[in-house]
């Protein structure tokens, strides 16, 4: 089987580890008979410097004719000071609303060898925790109306959080669906106390829940949520929320994991194709240093074959390797602790090759 897949690097150490990603999906293609063409595309702030955009429409082109996107990441200090339609983030947001990606599944599972790095006290994480969060992604602040104006305190700036019925109903759709394969519990988070926009999510919500009554529905303020996932986190399964309380939530729990260069996540929409891109960021301190953790990137990869092209199989192999590997006691160093052999980015993604079957 042959599955064309866009490549966009991107910035920072974007480009080293979705090496090490691709090295995995072309070892995974000889271990079991597939074939994967990768078509590389600019975007984020190398797009910019050479473009003079964050995503041009050539890279949007490629993504839409291929049947999968893998992005390493965007952004860096030497774009801070770009307007902000010309901001890498812009581009990043850019293309998921260009190919239709409402839906951010991150999960945040804490791999065996690597409790020592949660920083949660033992007995909170005894048995591990398995969170996937699932985040709205193309609404809310991020996509409403915004700007600046005067105001009897000087200039103000302003961002709306705008909320559909139909926006709510298909990202809590998903949860629940997904949560049918998992452990049939949804916690929705909002902050309906406060928020208009919350109180219609919740609606929303729980009208939608009546579609699954085999899934378990409960609800959290997102200041609540968070404390709970610092004091209980083995209490949650699905976690759906909104855009900005998803983006910040999901970065709380990847550092129960170890770190946040664990994380993989996959955008979705309608239909099989996604987006799949660690969710940590462009890193530029430590970028072309052979520093950086390609794992979330290569489960990112996994995520990819188990939820775009159907290859369950292949996709335990991934994450199987990547257990292995912890396993033996191998980090890179965001994971290393006193006893692990610390190893860089390309012998880490090495070593799952080698332990792929």
């Amino acid at each position: 089987m042959t599955f064309n897949i866009a490549v966009i690097p991107g910035d920072g150490i974007g480009p080293e580890v979705t090496k090490q990603a691709l090295l995995v999906l072309e070892k995974i293609g000889k271990v079991y008979g597939h074939s994967f063409n990768f078509i590389e595309a600019l975007a984020g702030g190398c797009a910019y410097d050479l473009k003079g955009t964050p995503l041009p429409q050539e890279t949007i082109d490629i993504c839409k004719n291929s049947d999968s996107v893998i992005l390493g990441a965007v952004g860096g200090p030497k774009w801070d000071n770009l307007p902000g339609n010309l901001r890498p983030e812009k581009g990043l947001l850019q293309i998921r609303k260009e190919l239709g990606l409402y839906a951010n599944i991150r999960p945040a599972v804490l791999f065996s060898p690597l409790k020592e790095a949660c920083p949660l006290k033992p007995q909170l994480i005894e048995g591990g925790f398995d969170i996937c969060v699932v985040r709205e992604l193309t609404g809310g602040m991020y996509f409403g109306e915004k700007g600046r104006k005067e105001s009897d305190m000087g200039e103000a700036a302003y961002d709306t959080e705008l909320y559909s019925v139909k926006e709510v109903e298909r990202i809590a759709k998903k949860a629940f669906e997904i949560a049918r394969k998992r452990g049939s519990k949804v916690t929705n988070i909002d902050k309906m106390n406060v928020l208009e926009s919350s109180r219609l999510w919740r609606e929303v919500v729980n009208k939608t829940h009546e579609e699954y009554p085999d899934v378990t529905l409960n609800h959290l303020l997102v200041d609540n949520a968070a404390m709970q996932l610092i004091r209980d986190p083995k209490q949650f399964d699905v976690v759906v929320t909104t855009n900005m309380f998803g983006d910040i939530l999901s970065d709380e729990a990847s550092m129960l994991t170890g770190s946040i260069g664990m994380l993989p996540s996959a955008s979705l929409g309608e239909g099989k194709f996604g987006l799949y891109e660690p969710i940590h960021g462009s890193a530029p301190d430590i970028a072309g240093q052979d520093k950086a953790n390609p794992l979330a990137t290569i489960l990112s990869v996994a995520m990819m074959l188990r939820y775009s092209f159907d290859l369950e199989k292949e996709a335990s192999s991934i994450e199987a390797a990547v257990q292995k590997v912890l396993t033996d006691g191998y980090r890179t160093g965001d994971i290393y602790n006193k006893g692990t052999k610390l190893v860089g980015t390309a012998e880490m993604g090495r070593l799952v090759v080698k332990n792929l079957k």
